[in-house]
């Protein structure tokens, strides 16, 4: 018999909306003092929407990040991303790496002496090393990033939203669309009050996190959908609490070997990826928990339609949650 690994036993009972007050009350103050953390603290921008100096280098010599960093870290530069750039046209001796520095304070970019001063830095621990290109952004492209960013985010959580809506009813994307919303605002919420690095990657991170939320969140609904037309006389909450239940052990599975990928690269991924895996972590952990304990509470209390045989809610006799036991 081929082995089977289970994390969670078949035929689980859990009650996930015993304390469903409870813990909706939770998740929305966190929510809240996310939104003040915020406002009080904002978020600590990186190169892409504060602007700032990309310096881009070559040499003949393998790039060393860690040696470019150690090398720079005298000078007090504040945020400094460096990078290695890969091309197939590249030859076998041309070693090219991008070094990014934030705007210093009250500047638009780094002023020509603190560019010397980098060029010095790193001629000590790379002779080869040139300089074929010093570039600069500017505070007004960096707006635009940061509205960019925005709107993405926002038109995300809209066109999902719709398609739930299209998919099921106008209950399940409000519960999607409040779920989402949730969990990128207590995401935000973290990076705020730790002052974590905000930069494009982040964004990326945010909208790979809606992407797995809502995945987890529809394969409930759909075992929600045909539970809802097999049992249609047991009360709405039992009907939840069963397809989250035999769905559960196919969550903690893609959830926990997801998380074992994400803690290795948060562990031994370096600085320059830390923000980005923590933000999906952190993302997929409570994405998790607001598809159970969010979007359904708010499917459970708005009611939901019980015979999907009939064209709408009004059309059921157990509409929105007088069902017989």
């Amino acid at each position: 018999m081929a082995f089977r690994l289970k994390l969670v036993p078949d035929n689980t009972q859990i009650d996930f909306f015993r304390w469903q007050a409870l813990t909706f009350g939770i998740s929305s103050l966190f929510a809240v003092l996310s939104v003040v953390v915020l406002v009080i603290y904002g978020l600590n921008f990186g190169i892409d929407f504060r602007g700032g100096t990309t310096i881009r280098t070559e040499s003949t010599q393998s790039v060393d990040v860690a040696t470019y960093r150690e090398a720079l870290q005298p000078l007090g530069l504040g945020d400094v991303a460096i990078s290695e750039v890969f091309d197939p046209t590249f030859g076998p001796d041309q070693h090219v790496a991008q070094i990014r520095i934030s705007a210093q304070e009250g500047a638009e970019a780094a002023s020509a002496e603190t560019v010397d001063a980098v060029k010095v830095a790193l001629q000590e621990v790379d002779s080869a090393i040139t300089f074929p290109s010093v570039e600069s952004v500017g505070p007004k492209v960096s707006g635009e990033l940061i509205n960019t960013a925005i709107y993405a985010v926002l038109a995300a959580l809209v066109g999902i939203s719709f398609y739930i809506w299209l998919r099921f009813e106008w209950q399940f994307a409000i519960g999607a669309i409040v779920s989402l919303a949730h969990d990128v605002l207590i995401t935000l919420g973290i990076f705020s009050l730790l002052q974590l690095k905000f930069d494009l990657a982040t964004v990326a991170a945010l909208l790979t996190i809606v992407g797995y939320s809502i995945n987890d969140t529809v394969v409930v609904f759909d075992r929600l959908r045909e539970n809802l037309m097999k049992y249609k006389k047991r009360p709405l909450r039992e009907v939840m609490n069963l397809s989250v239940n035999e769905t559960l052990s196919r969550t903690v599975m893609t959830s926990g070997t997801t998380l074992l990928a994400l803690i290795a690269l948060l562990v031994l991924g370096g600085d320059v990826i830390r923000s980005f895996v923590f933000a999906i972590t952190f993302g997929i952990v409570i994405g998790t928990y607001s598809s159970i304990y969010m979007a359904k509470n708010i499917v459970l209390w708005l009611g939901v339609k019980r015979d999907w045989s009939k064209k709408s809610p009004a059309d059921s006799p157990d509409f929105p949650g007088a069902e017989a036991p």
